[in-house]
């Protein structure tokens, strides 16, 4: 008898996408510039319809002043054959204290967001204190897919 059972692919809807990016908090952030791609892992979290981060100054922060939309994936893969992936198309939006009544709104929000994952955040214990710069990436849409060998399998 063979036990090997064919893989499905299907499409995750919007709540099981939501709560892949809930659970997960490590991405990668898409982003062209010049005739490139680049992708780079971040760390987030995902709060009513953001995601926040961090970053340090560089090249990347140059480039997406004037290029904003993005791509973010996550995955969690347990196998060849059974994996859930969902990416998000945004707006990226670097945050400053100092902005709009908005803005500095939103990079408060971001900084107890992010305040969630490492509690030293921005303060004389966090370990990557170089990396002091707060964003957000406005979900514009978001799509899922998974694949799986198990037939009760549900992500969710």
């Amino acid at each position: 008898m063979d036990t090997t059972m064919k893989p499905t692919f299907d499409e995750l809807d919007a709540a099981a996408c939501y709560a892949l990016l809930d659970r997960n908090h490590v991405g990668r952030l898409a982003f062209a510039y010049s005739g490139h791609v680049d992708v780079q892992p971040v760390h987030y979290v995902l709060r009513e319809g953001w995601i926040y981060g961090r970053t340090s100054l560089g090249e990347k922060l140059q480039f997406l002043a004037h290029n904003w939309s993005v791509a973010f994936e996550v995955d969690e893969i347990d196998a060849l054959f059974d994996w859930r992936s969902v990416v998000v198309h945004g707006g990226f939006y670097l945050l400053s204290p100092n902005g709009s009544p908005t803005e500095a709104s939103r990079w408060q929000q971001a900084l107890e967001a992010l305040r969630t994952l490492l509690p030293a955040t921005l303060t004389d214990d966090d370990p990557v204190p170089f990396r002091n710069k707060l964003f957000g990436i406005a979900v514009q849409s978001v799509t899922g897919r998974k694949a799986t060998t198990t037939q009760d399998y549900h992500a969710s």
